[in-house]
């Protein structure tokens, strides 16, 4: 397996989480939450993960309350 193309962190399971990704269509702010939790008990720092998907998560929020607020 390749470093690059497939790191052990994206081997647990039956999928990897990219196959999901993009089976979902899910855009990048979603992806990359996603990615951060799935992927976070395989890598070093757990905390550092969830926190990176919490970082996605509220940007992703903080975007749809202005979409929200333009469409009042």
């Amino acid at each position: 397996m390749s470093s690059v193309d497939h790191p052990l962190h994206y081997n647990h399971g039956k999928i990897e989480v990219i196959d999901a990704i993009d089976s979902w269509r899910l855009g990048f702010y979603e992806g990359n939450i996603v990615k951060y939790i799935a992927r976070s008990r395989h890598k070093g720092d757990r905390l550092q993960d969830l926190e990176k998907a919490l970082w996605y998560l509220e940007r992703l929020v903080s975007l749809e309350k202005e979409k929200h607020k333009k469409s009042e």
